[in-house]
């Protein structure tokens, strides 16, 4: 005779107590139904925003201007620098770690009472609560973020999840208008610097054209030069004719003493212009002679370049940071843009949670395995003979334990 399959068996076994199966199933789907209904509702309200683009469009600005002010060969690696720089990255993390940062979640707390509402002692339990009811998804491709949150009232889900985007906003313009602010004030320090060494570097330039009297270097020596020309032809001509005098007249004549006077007061205008032989010395300008000398042109021309130098990298100096402040200005005080809002939040016309047809069948079908696997058990552990080693250890284990229940109060066997 052929053994009986072990399925065969234990579907008899079942069979045999097919009532208190019934009578578990009823039980289990009277509980299960009445849990379900117990159980608190949920309602989910959810919102989709698009994180604005990374750009900084003063920073490209300011660089533009920086380009074009070291000159035209510089201008497009500049730009190519500030296009590496300041690229368009993707943003979507960022803007959900800010979602989920507890000065957003403190201020949700702080507006909407949560602590009485969800009947916590401390913020911090509070906070991770709203967490557990707070989901936030991104989707890969597009870069849209889902922001869904849970509440046991509809209104509220749906001031909640409107709140998270109110609070993204006031973060975002926060930190925006603060870093445009710091910007702004250190480019502002900086230009008034720039323009005290401005104003000494004109005020040098100044003092010193004043005192040596130099206004245009390279056009007073061309001056300087030609008239020295014309002051020497005078006198070789004054000379010429001096000669011929006092081969006709003699040195006593009138004439003889006229030319000669001439010729003194030409070459002292001359000794004048061309100034003394060891001009190495810097020798100021006499009320007598309202112009340098000839000779201590190239000594000023050093200083003279030196300051006009200094003055002209501050003017360009003082301009770049003028624009700079300008820009930094105008973004200081134009808006910052905000989240592009996809879907807004809305009130929820069905519940979320909990499903109380899954739950049902579930807990029903678990409590039916549950007393399956109870049966079949018992039947296998009767089928063990009594005087199994293993089975009187556990019998003796069960005992003890019977004891120690029976020791305490209220407990029957």
């Amino acid at each position: 005779m052929s053994e009986t399959p072990v399925w065969v068996h234990n579907g008899g076994i079942l069979w045999r107590h097919r009532r208190l199966l019934v009578r578990v199933f009823l039980i289990a789907a009277a509980c299960s139904l009445t849990l379900a209904f117990v159980i608190p509702k949920r309602y989910s309200s959810t919102a989709m925003i698009m994180p604005p683009a990374n750009t900084n469009s003063s920073s490209v600005m300011i660089a533009a201007l920086a380009g074009r002010a070291l000159g035209g060969g510089s201008n497009n690696s500049f730009s190519s620098l500030a296009g590496s720089l300041l690229g368009t990255g993707n943003t979507t993390a960022l803007y959900i770690d800010l979602i989920k940062s507890g000065t957003i979640s403190d201020h949700l707390i702080e507006r909407f009472e949560l602590q009485k509402v969800y009947d916590k002692r401390y913020r911090i339990d509070t906070a991770k609560k709203l967490a557990r009811r707070t989901s936030v998804a991104e989707d890969k491709k597009s870069g849209v973020i889902t922001i869904t949150v849970e509440d046991s009232d509809r209104v509220r889900a749906r001031d909640l999840a409107q709140g998270y985007l109110d609070e993204l906003n006031l973060l975002l313009t926060h930190t925006a208008t603060t870093s445009a602010h710091q910007e702004r004030v250190f480019i502002e320090r900086r230009l008034q610097t720039a323009h005290t060494d401005l104003i000494r570097a004109q005020k040098e330039l100044s003092n010193f054209s004043t005192s040596h009297t130099t206004i245009d270097i390279k056009e007073q020596t061309r001056a300087m030069v030609d008239a020295m020309a014309r002051v020497q032809a005078e006198l070789i001509a004054e000379q010429s004719s001096l000669s011929s005098l006092r081969q006709i007249y003699g040195d006593q004549n009138i004439r003889v003493k006229s030319a000669e006077s001439r010729i003194g007061s030409l070459q002292q205008r001359l000794n004048s212009i061309a100034g003394p032989s060891n001009s190495g010395v810097d020798v100021p300008v006499s009320n007598d002679q309202p112009y340098p000398a000839l000779r201590s042109l190239p000594q000023l021309a050093v200083p003279y370049a030196e300051l006009y130098r200094n003055l002209r990298i501050q003017e360009t100096l003082f301009e770049l940071l003028t624009q700079q402040y300008e820009l930094s200005r105008i973004e200081e005080a134009k808006d910052v843009p905000v989240v592009s809002v996809i879907d807004t939040p809305g009130i929820a016309e069905k519940k979320s949670f909990p499903p109380r047809t899954l739950l049902t069948l579930a807990l029903t079908v678990m409590s039916l395995l549950i007393t399956a696997a109870f049966l079949l058990i018992r039947d296998r552990w009767e089928q063990i003979p009594a005087e199994t080693p293993q089975k009187i250890f556990l019998q003796q284990i069960a005992a003890s334990g019977n004891r120690v229940l029976h020791r305490i109060p209220g407990v029957r066997r």
